[in-house]
């Protein structure tokens, strides 16, 4: 059992079999080369130009996850060697988690282990439904803290969960698509990143399954992020940024009761 919000961000170990084929080094087949790397990288963001992977646990406390209230979630980001990056810890107030839930509004500010800060994360309160088109989810992400490096937008869509990633003059560079079913028993859930017109995919964030007890009776969630090499590593930064947007509206457990959004109500 776990205590509701305590997680970690890691990334997932190398390829088992054929590491030593260039070919086989890449994350996944689909995935192909977007954009250039951006020459002035913000402070902190130089641990991103490697990876193309990585994922987020939310680890268990001796807590469980059903205790009936809501506390701040935690994280931890680590290389694929196991190696702690970053920690990242919601700021929100008692009653806004208890009473919103899910939904609620909330700043995540992620900094090296030493305490620099890197990441700002703002999230105002917002609506998930699809009945509610002028009210859907946003988040906000700065790099260093108070200067704004992208925005990751809920594109209203009838049936399937839709974002748009855009950067700091909000121009959509980036579409995250997800499955009409957000809920599956013993398989992965996916997330395609997708080029701005969606004509092909650049990249997935995955919510890993990670058993039937630990998935009813915990709230640990991995979330495993792809994404090109070459790509901007500001926009990666915004891409972590909409796998947390991601785990707060679907994968979040409030409660006695997991008050978890979906695309027809929340």
């Amino acid at each position: 059992p776990s205590n509701p919000g305590v997680g970690q961000l890691v990334q997932p170990q190398s390829p088992p079999q054929a590491y030593g084929d260039p070919a086989a080094q890449q994350p996944h087949s689909s995935i192909t080369p977007y954009l250039p790397v951006s020459t002035g990288i913000p402070p902190g963001l130089e641990y991103l130009m490697q990876g193309g992977v990585t994922a987020i646990t939310v680890s268990p406390l001796p807590l469980p996850a059903f205790i009936g209230f809501e506390t701040a979630n935690k994280y931890e980001l680590r290389d694929g060697l196991g190696r702690r990056l970053f920690e990242a810890e919601e700021q929100s107030d008692c009653c806004t988690r208890n009473c919103c839930g899910s939904l609620r509004r909330l700043r995540l500010n992620v900094a090296e282990p030493g305490g620099r800060p890197v990441l700002r994360l703002l999230r105002p309160i917002k609506c998930t439904t699809c009945w509610c088109p002028c009210c859907l989810q946003e988040l906000e992400v700065q790099c260093p803290p108070g200067t704004t490096i992208g925005h990751v937008v809920q594109t209203w869509h009838p049936f399937t969960p839709k974002f748009s990633v855009q950067n700091a003059e909000k121009q959509t560079v980036l579409r995250v698509l997800g499955p009409c079913c957000v809920f599956r028993c013993g398989g992965d859930i996916n997330f395609e990143v997708k080029t701005s017109n969606e004509s092909r995919g650049v990249g997935r964030i995955s919510k890993q399954w990670g058993g039937l007890l630990k998935e009813v009776f915990t709230d640990t969630d991995v979330f495993g992020i792809q994404f090109p090499v070459d790509l901007d590593v500001k926009m990666k930064a915004v891409l972590l940024g909409a796998c947390f947007l991601i785990d707060y509206m679907f994968f979040e457990k409030s409660g006695t009761t997991s008050q978890r959004s979906t695309v027809l109500s929340s």
